[in-house]
């Protein structure tokens, strides 16, 4: 057994036993060091933001004193959800590997299946009524943004 994996594994497993959150465990590696662990923290903290994958996520980004985790590799114990699928992008990490899939955590009540169908626009009903507002005025962010000249992109 791959040996980052197991340690996501034990993660899972030890947030789960201590009640933080679902039993899901993540490690961010890099050049074979491990870059942080955590598991699912969501029921601790109250955030539904608190994935394993994101929490790793804000860990190692600490650790390393940065957003840019393009020389990491990501391990959870089970395929990420579309919030953490997409943070493993913004984070730049090339390479991901799960353990289970999307379809064994519905089967334990997990299902992100209503999020997939949103993100593609095929769900029968929306949870979210979504209206767009006042856009010009929020454009001009934007518009400075454009024109910064210290600005850090990402």
């Amino acid at each position: 057994m791959n040996e980052f994996m197991k340690l996501a594994i034990d993660e899972a497993l030890v947030g789960m036993n201590i009640n933080d959150g679902g039993p899901f465990g993540a490690v961010i590696v890099r050049n074979g060091e491990i870059i942080s662990c955590a598991h699912n923290e969501v029921v601790k903290t109250n955030d539904p933001t608190a994935h394993a994958e994101i929490t790793a996520l804000r860990k190692a980004s600490s650790t390393l004193g940065r957003f840019d985790l393009s020389d990491c590799e990501i391990y959870s114990s089970c395929e990420p959800c579309p919030m953490c699928f997409a943070a493993i992008h913004w984070a730049k990490i090339k390479k991901l590997y799960y353990g289970a899939s999307r379809e064994d955590a519905a089967n334990i009540d997990f299902d992100d299946k209503y999020i997939y169908d949103v993100i593609k626009g095929v769900a029968k009903e929306l949870q979210v009524d979504v209206v767009q507002i006042n856009r010009e005025e929020s454009l001009e962010p934007f518009r400075k943004w454009k024109i910064k000249v210290d600005k850090t992109r990402y």
